[in-house]
């Protein structure tokens, strides 16, 4: 069975005691209710890794992240995050190609390859990020565009590449969804999440694609997790602002278990 996933994105949001208190409401949570099969993965803002790293310590089920890594790996980038700090401050995993990294920052294909390049030397697995703009999906080009990212940011990784490095996890986030209040339907997000598998079929081979985990994002929260969790290809979520809130991302946590179950 693949892995599941629920990964929160906590984006630019809480204080330092804040985001330590969410932290350790989650990590209880984790601990009163996990499953062998189900991951739990933070991604807080850089500050404050390496404090919530001592909170989220020796806890099975539960690891952390970041958003964004620089594509070197030290150097005068001045105000940069590096993947190798990462994962020195206790971080396992680094957001690569968030649709607002690709808008608000203008990072590029080659740009998020070379992210995914240096998420892997230093030791953290990239879940990477792919999706369509609502224009992309009117014109019908959306399946063309999400298979364009994959190939030109992360297909260049041969299968021979995952025998020695864990494989990394995808996340399908049409744009249009993404803090909008708008979700893909159902038979949308499968139909995507089946293509992608598809594609790394193609690419890679049937026994990388069928264990490669798929989250979808965009708008998942708790009235439509359980429907989204119950597809064939979807193995989680990354969740944007349904993770700022504890109770919010257990309900989330809960349709996983339940689908576990």
């Amino acid at each position: 069975m693949r892995k599941k996933i629920i990964a929160g994105n906590w984006k630019m949001n809480k204080t330092l005691d804040e985001a330590t208190v969410l932290a350790t409401e989650i990590r209880s949570q984790v601990m009163q209710r996990g499953h062998a099969n189900l991951l739990t993965i933070l991604a807080p803002p850089f500050p404050y890794i390496s404090e919530l790293a001592h909170h989220c310590a020796d806890t099975d089920g539960l690891a952390l992240g970041a958003q964004n890594c620089h594509t070197e790996t030290q150097g005068a980038f001045t105000g940069e995050v590096s993947a190798q700090m990462i994962a020195s401050c206790g971080a396992a995993f680094v957001l690569v190609g968030h649709s607002e990294r690709r808008l608000y920052f203008q990072e590029d294909a080659e740009t998020l390859r070379k992210k995914i390049n240096q998420a892997y030397a230093c030791g953290l697995t990239p879940i990477y990020c792919i999706g369509e703009t609502w224009e992309q999906r009117s014109a019908g080009k959306h399946v063309d565009t999400v298979a364009q990212q994959l190939r030109e940011s992360l297909l260049h990784l041969t299968p021979d590449f995952f025998a020695t490095h864990p494989l990394p996890i995808l996340a399908y986030e049409p744009v249009w969804a993404i803090g909008t209040g708008n979700t893909a339907t159902t038979e949308q997000a499968q139909e995507m999440h089946a293509f992608i598998r598809n594609e790394l079929h193609q690419q890679w081979n049937e026994t990388l694609a069928q264990t490669t985990p798929i989250l979808y994002g965009g708008s998942c929260n708790a009235s439509n997790a359980a429907d989204l969790f119950a597809c064939q290809d979807i193995d989680g979520g990354l969740i944007g602002g349904a993770s700022l809130k504890a109770t919010d991302f257990q309900h989330i946590r809960q349709a996983m278990l339940e689908v576990l179950a």
